[in-house]
């Protein structure tokens, strides 16, 4: 605490609990004619003096640290602090395969489409304006599209229909290399500040070779497209959703996996991966809130003890009987 905030807690503590001590000498002398024959108040008022000093100082403590400690806040996302964003990583498959139109609820819609539609289902049920949004494609190799963006439409126009699969040389799809990629971007990030997203049809996972995620990454999610049972061809071969590898991909990497062939991802699912670093509320409270918080604690501290005396302050109540009427003659 500043020298201030100290001066102005103790000097208003100190004048309320003098003002008391004049109001008790005061009371004295009338203390029948309030409290009754015994001249005793309910014995919890004695404490009425302190508790009111600690609601003055509570308050002149709180006007006095936003006044003299803290700068003015404007809550505006542009004022946003290295430590007040998450940041989302989506690994996108967007090998040929994905071109299939064997997904959806109708089967009618490519995998690619239905990978956006998914996706954008997640974004709207979470705090999107708190995360910075990178996105890598991944076929062949892979190629940050996108690192750190704010604007949600960047990021639609990503998932849209935009033929990124022409940016990379044919051959088999490495997943693998989007995963290596997306943890060089996020390993300088501060710890538990991450969430990876990665939407493939899982054809071709290999076995071996999983990078290990680093610290700043806390959730990760699989989402699988495609029909997990009938296939379609492609490149001479039966291409659907693998879901064994991808449920062991999720697996290993210690995240969920989910089948979006059908269904979009439920909240609990979300709130479980986005969850993992947020600080506690009480964790986040500077000394702006604490400040406000003594403020209104003193404040409703004051207000209250008068309503206190008042119905509980004595059980002496004094009630001027009523004469009997006299019977007429």
């Amino acid at each position: 605490m500043s020298t201030n905030t100290i001066i102005a807690l103790s000097v208003a503590a100190a004048l309320t609990l003098f003002a008391e001590l004049i109001h008790q000498l005061r009371i004295r002398r009338i203390k029948r004619l309030a409290f009754g024959p015994t001249g005793r108040p309910a014995a919890w008022t004695s404490l009425v003096p302190i508790l009111r000093s600690i609601g003055a100082g509570a308050v002149a403590w709180g006007l006095a640290t936003l006044l003299f400690d803290v700068t003015p806040k404007l809550h505006r996302m542009t004022d946003r602090g290295p430590a007040d964003w998450r940041h989302l990583i989506l690994v996108l498959d967007v090998s040929p395969s994905m071109r299939l139109e064997d997904a959806g609820p109708d089967k009618n819609q490519s995998r690619k489409a239905r990978a956006r539609d998914v996706l954008n289902s997640m974004f709207g049920r979470v705090a999107i304006g708190q995360y910075k949004i990178s996105v890598i494609a991944t076929y062949t190799g892979a190629v940050p599209v996108v690192i750190d963006t704010v604007d949600s439409e960047v990021v639609s126009n990503v998932l849209a229909d935009l033929p990124m699969h022409y940016a990379f040389r044919s051959g088999e799809t490495r997943l693998f290399d989007g995963l290596e990629e997306a943890i060089k971007i996020a390993k300088p990030w501060p710890k538990d500040s991450t969430t990876l997203v990665i939407a493939s049809d899982g054809d071709t996972i290999p076995p071996t070779g999983m990078p290990k995620l680093p610290a700043s990454i806390s959730g990760a999610l699989v989402v699988g497209l495609g029909d997990p049972v009938k296939g379609s061809f492609i490149n001479g071969r039966n291409s659907r959703q693998d879901i064994s590898a991808l449920r062991q991909m999720a697996v290993r990497l210690g995240g969920t996996y989910h089948n979006g062939n059908k269904r979009h991802v439920a909240s609990t699912v979300l709130q479980s991966i986005t969850a993992g670093g947020e600080s506690s509320r009480f964790e986040k409270l500077t000394r702006r809130e604490y400040a406000l918080i003594a403020i209104g604690a003193g404040a409703a501290l004051l207000a209250l003890i008068p309503l206190l005396l008042q119905f509980l302050g004595s059980r002496w109540a004094a009630v001027r009987p009523i004469p009997k009427l006299q019977k007429a003659a």
